[in-house]
């Protein structure tokens, strides 16, 4: 009886190992999908923006902003760094060719093949290392969580919406209310704030020079 009842107990654990081994890619795609659906749904609707006739709506798409936050949220919730770095990958990928196709198959506005290669090839590149800055910066403290902190502030700043408040009045809200949650809620403690708050400024004025020769080079 003994031995019938070791073998019921060792099936059982078979069982419970091979169920946890299926069980344990499924729950590593769950997040992929959700990102994948995430970035094809954010991609139409800022297309649809772009052509609403809303000025907010398109400054939304058009501006860092949103991307950075999005971005930095991945980070910050991803498990691990391999982890942000291929769910932001998958969104900003999949937002991107939602967008271009948006306006292709829906607007009739065709292709913009040059356009679309560069977004995705950032896609590949500065996204998931931005999502990777976010991941550890929102487990650190001190001067280089600050920095990076303050360097995807910096960002969201250095957009331009804030330097033309007046024709952009909801984005530079936008704007303002981002890089706050970016230096001081995904901030761990006091010190890496105050870091970050201090940095911001001078990072701010680094990161519109980079976004300014990114448009340049996106034409």
């Amino acid at each position: 009886m003994r031995r019938g009842g070791r073998r019921r107990a060792d099936g059982g654990g078979t069982i419970g190992a091979v169920t946890a081994t299926i069980e344990a890619p499924a729950r590593r795609r769950a997040p992929l999908a959700l990102a994948l659906l995430a970035g094809v749904l954010t991609g139409a609707a800022a297309k649809a923006g772009d052509e609403s006739g809303w000025r907010w709506a398109a400054d939304l798409g058009s501006y860092p902003a949103a991307w950075v936050l999005v971005v930095a949220l991945i980070g910050w919730s991803a498990p691990s760094l391999s982890a942000a770095a291929l769910r932001s990958g998958v969104f900003f990928a999949a937002m991107t060719v939602a967008y271009y196709a948006w306006a292709a198959l829906v607007l009739d506005f065709g292709w913009s093949v040059r356009l679309l290669v560069a977004w995705l090839v950032l896609s590949a590149t500065a996204v998931p290392a931005t999502a990777v800055a976010a991941h550890v910066a929102t487990r650190g403290s001190g001067w280089l969580s600050g920095a990076l902190l303050a360097m995807a502030a910096g960002i969201t700043l250095g957009g331009g919406a804030l330097a033309d408040a007046g024709d952009h009045p909801v984005q530079a809200v936008v704007d303002v209310v981002i890089a706050l949650v970016l230096v001081v809620v995904l901030a761990r403690d006091l010190r890496t704030r105050l870091e970050a708050a201090a940095l911001t400024l001078p990072l701010t004025g680094v990161a519109a020079v980079l976004l300014g020769l990114l448009r340049d080079l996106l034409g």
